[in-house]
């Protein structure tokens, strides 16, 4: 793991260097059981490691901010692939390249290459910020009022490292659209922004609380229209409550979505407003001319495939994956992947044809594929060619043929049956039954390996997501059948509702029942999910009723796609084994890691980051301290509750506002200055000097007690 050291000379930012240094130290003190399971899972996983179903092994999640990528960097991503993984980049529906099979003690080395080229695995995982997503056609969208992509870049600079985002409850995920089609599902985001013109002034719609998963909600509108300078506020304000406020004990209650659901959407705005004095930027003016739109090939280029043998497969193409820009005469090109999936071989190549043939910069896409841009018309027969060899070239580009699908049980602790080995059954029926449906881009099928969405199921016209059915004594794998989802013509959402569960292998069967009743009585022009409003949930039930039945079971249906043995439900396995350890001298340990923080923030004079990790001193040590009490709580707001309720009122710690939790929240009634920020951080280390001295006292009384017993 020292490898890795060499290659930190190649990184300019010391903050980089570090965060690679601190990692392998995290490590190496995990192994050596000096940090427990649960701590060092919260670590990795904020730097983009993720455990495998597989044992001793890792995904990496590489961060690709609204999944803006050029050809260098996929090519370096591509030979770190074959060095240190399984030589397969899988692209997610969150605009992230996903990599496999990584040994834990290589993921320095591999961060450490990563930022040759400015790429970073911080925050792609874990109870943070996510990657930020966006349209993948900002700014060549031709019903974009603005080009959305400056915003979602400073957005993903400005909370990056950011110290109010670092250990939330849970994951925060934030989109931006290009239209009012809101084609980057902003309905189904903590916070989603759709650009808006008012009075010639540059602002978003605001969606508030959405997400999927097992309890799906869609997002509520918090404002019609927010300037465009308080977007970075007003994101930090909602980070800062949610921190605060939101679940932190059970994950499943540990989304905003149901902080909003608890508290109503005029109290949470209310709490935004109360942060507001603690920012240290009141209104944040991006600079819009800082990312540039990558420069076209010249214009009279004399491409080396001038036409195409293939006159029917190219016109089928250009009618399916390619599509005019908002820039006269020019073109994106959609490119197909199957279950996201791109060989590093591929990948190389592919970049090479994206230099011959359009602009240097390519998006991945939240349909798990990759969008090219610049295209002049003179170009495309060529490209077409290039792309065919490397079969790359498949029509239906975000079609119904273009089956989204998650890597479910191939990869994933959670998954429960197999998202992959459906998804490519399902796609070989539309292909050989029902070609036509390449041209359908209402119809939208997507796949996940469980509840959990990773697959978006929960927003598809016909969705699906793995699980179990118990025939008897014996268990088969199954599919959960959603029906309904997705984004009606104005971009409202609309989310997919469960109708029934079927076995695995019927999942072709109940899809050809699906189309073929459609077809035939849906009226012309419906969209399905209106054709799904107008039949009902029990309508489709009963249609799929045959499908369901457990009586005609075979022997195959009790063996998942890919496999060869019969099914059997598999739990995550947990990554070592079981360690004693003292949760409160842990905490304790975090504290001071904290402190330290808060030091550096001041030494740098960043004060709004000085108060904010001096904020998380208070919070974690009366954590620490409340465990003494055997005092478990689900947010911050009742750590600073019980603390009072249990030391403040009864005089054992005293403050001069009077309680715990007015000494602490005045966060959030001063202004960042310096002034403060050493105030507040003082106050912080004499709090946490008083912890630490009462928690040595109760030992030393405890070891005198069993001394005289």
């Amino acid at each position: 793991m020292l490898s890795f050291r060499s290659e930190l000379e190649n990184i300019e930012n010391p903050i980089v260097q570090h965060d690679i240094v601190d990692l392998a130290e995290k490590i190496s003190r995990f192994k050596n059981l000096q940090i427990d399971q649960e701590k060092f899972r919260s670590i990795r996983l904020a730097r983009g490691i993720y455990g495998q179903r597989q044992p001793g092994v890792q995904m990496i999640r590489i961060k690709i901010p609204y999944g803006k990528i050029s050809t260098k960097q996929l090519v370096h991503i591509a030979d770190l692939s074959d060095e240190y993984a399984s030589g397969v980049l899988h692209a997610t529906t969150r605009q992230d390249i996903q990599i496999h099979y990584v040994s834990l003690d290589h993921t320095p080395e591999l961060w450490a290459k990563l930022e040759r080229e400015k790429i970073t695995l911080r925050e792609a995982c874990g109870n943070t910020v996510r990657n930020i997503t966006a349209s993948e056609k900002a700014g060549i969208d031709p019903e974009e009022p603005f080009d959305v992509a400056p915003y979602a870049q400073e957005s993903f600079e400005y909370f990056l490292r950011n110290p109010v985002c670092q250990e939330m409850g849970r994951k925060f995920k934030i989109a931006f659209s290009s239209s009012d089609r809101d084609s980057a599902y902003t309905f189904i985001h903590d916070l989603g922004f759709i650009p808006q013109i008012k009075d010639g002034k540059r602002g978003f719609k605001v969606l508030i609380g959405g997400g999927l998963g097992a309890q799906p909600f869609l997002a509520l509108t918090a404002y019609e229209f927010l300037e465009e300078d308080l977007l970075i506020p007003f994101t930090e304000a909602v980070l800062r409550v949610f921190d605060r406020y939101g679940e932190r004990a059970r994950r499943h209650k540990a989304r905003l979505k149901f902080l909003l659901a608890d508290v109503g959407l005029e109290e949470l705005l209310r709490l935004v407003d109360e942060e507001w004095t603690s920012l240290s930027h009141k209104r944040y003016q991006i600079d819009t001319d800082a990312l540039k739109q990558p420069d076209p090939l010249p214009e009279g280029k004399l491409y080396p495939i001038q036409n195409t043998n293939d006159q029917a497969g190219y016109n089928l193409w250009l009618q399916t994956n390619v599509t005019e820009q908002k820039q006269k005469g020019f073109y994106s090109v959609g490119i197909r992947l199957p279950n996201g999936n791109l060989r590093s071989l591929d990948a190389r190549s592919l970049a090479e044809v994206v230099k011959e043939y359009a602009a240097d910069e390519l998006r991945i896409t939240i349909n798990q594929g990759y969008l090219l841009k610049f295209v002049r018309p003179e170009a495309l027969p060529g490209l077409y060619e290039s792309l065919k060899k490397l079969g790359l070239a498949e029509p239906g580009f975000n079609s119904a043929a273009d089956i989204t699908s998650c890597p479910g049980t191939d990869t994933c602790n959670l998954g429960i049956s197999s998202s992959t080995g459906i998804a490519t059954a399902l796609e070989e029926v539309i292909r050989t039954e029902y070609p036509d449906l390449v041209k359908n881009s209402d119809i939208k099928i997507k796949i996940s390996g469980c509840p959990n969405s990773c697959g978006q199921h929960g927003m598809a016209s016909i969705g699906f997501h793995g699980s179990s059915l118990k025939n008897k004594t014996l268990v088969l794998p199954a599919l959960q059948v959603l029906l309904g989802g997705g984004v009606d013509a104005s971009g409202n959402g609309r989310i997919a509702e469960k109708v029934t569960k079927i076995p695995s292998k019927r999942g072709p069967q109940a899809l050809r029942i699906l189309l073929d009743d459609y077809e035939a009585n849906a009226l012309t022009g419906e969209y399905y999910k209106d054709y799904f409003t107008r039949q009902g949930k029990m309508y489709f039930y009963n249609l799929l009723k045959p499908v369901t039945d457990l009586s005609t079971l075979i022997q195959n249906d009790y063996i998942d796609w890919k496999q060869e043995v019969p099914f059997a439900v598999e739990t995550a396995v947990g990554e070592c084994a079981g360690v004693i350890i003292d949760l409160v001298a842990t905490l304790l340990y975090d504290t001071e890691e904290k402190s330290v923080w808060a030091a550096a923030s001041l030494e740098a004079g960043a004060w709004s980051d000085a108060i904010y990790h001096s904020y998380n001193v208070f919070i974690t040590a009366a954590k620490a301290y409340l465990l003494t009490e055997d005092v478990k709580n689900n947010t911050q707001a009742a750590i600073l509750r019980d603390f009072d309720r249990l030391f403040t009122q009864e005089g054992k710690f005293q403050f001069k506002e009077g309680s715990f939790t007015e000494h602490v929240l005045r966060i959030n009634k001063n202004e960042p200055e310096e002034s403060f920020a050493k105030k507040y951080f003082s106050d912080a280390l004499i709090f946490l000097e008083k912890i630490k001295a009462e928690r040595n006292a109760e030992h030393i009384s405890n070891s005198l007690t069993a001394q005289s017993s």
